[in-house]
């Protein structure tokens, strides 16, 4: 029975897709079947595993809008073996709008995964940058919900809020929801702010912090744009090593 997790994080640009990429490419790495679920309508993760988002046939739009089954959306992908994606587009951020009276449709993507969910060992959903039914979507489907957190002065911020959402989903929607962990990332070690956010989190946060920490990474911002997970693109790098612990570090926590 695969481990479904959630990536989420309201606020933009705190590597949330990043992870989502670099993370799934490493536990494919480590020999575990992963599927990872493009939910946000930029596509950014399925450009960044090598797909041309505007020219695929089918994607997760299709899927939940019942227009196409789900292997007619399921992609293998060409650099790490062991992976399939679920791709995106802009579309999807149709989605919202068209199912707004279909019933349960805080169920539509969680419905469609379990029809795949004994072929994986692990499941990755990277969510859009907002609490929307997209994000509910994803929350309801998951087991955990992992976030990352950007080293910067509001790294807290927002936060809050989304810790409020994961409840109100455990609450009416998913009682087996749980926090996964946070995860640090753009960690830059020459200054004393990256170190003082690790400090206030751990402080204010009652939550599981990996011990993996991202650093920021010239090669990790690299990647992306050749559609290639830094495992791939530069294996030796501080990135690549960096996602391979945190890699280890969820697998051994599906462990214990």
């Amino acid at each position: 029975m695969g481990r479904i997790i959630a990536i989420a994080n309201q606020k933009g640009g705190v590597g949330k897709t990043t992870t989502a990429i670099n993370l799934s490419a490493s536990l494919a790495e480590r020999g575990q079947k992963v599927l990872v679920i493009d939910a946000d309508p930029q596509g950014n993760t399925t450009s960044g595993l090598g797909y041309e988002k505007n020219e695929l046939e089918y994607t997760l739009y299709d899927l939940m809008l019942g227009q196409c089954g789900v292997d007619d959306c399921t992609f293998e992908n060409d650099f790490v073996d062991n992976l399939d994606i679920w791709p995106s587009n802009i579309n999807l951020s149709g989605a919202e709008i068209e199912l707004l009276g279909v019933e349960n449709r805080e169920y539509i993507l969680r419905e469609a995964v379990n029809q795949v969910r004994e072929d994986y060992d692990f499941i990755i959903i990277d969510c859009p940058p907002s609490l929307n039914m997209l994000t509910v979507n994803a929350m309801a489907t998951a087991d955990t919900v992992l976030v990352p957190i950007q080293c910067e002065y509001y790294a807290l911020e927002g936060l809050t809020q989304l810790m409020h959402t994961v409840n109100l989903v455990k609450e009416r929607l998913n009682s087996d929801l749980e926090i996964e962990g946070v995860v640090f990332t753009m960690y830059d070690a020459r200054t004393n702010l990256s170190l003082q956010v690790v400090d206030n989190v751990k402080e204010n946060l009652n939550q599981n912090i990996y011990k993996t920490i991202i650093p920021r990474n010239v090669r990790l911002a690299e990647a992306p744009s050749y559609g290639i997970p830094i495992t791939v693109y530069d294996p030796k790098s501080a990135g690549a090593e960096s996602y391979r612990m945190l890699a280890d570090e969820v697998l051994n926590r599906g462990d214990e």
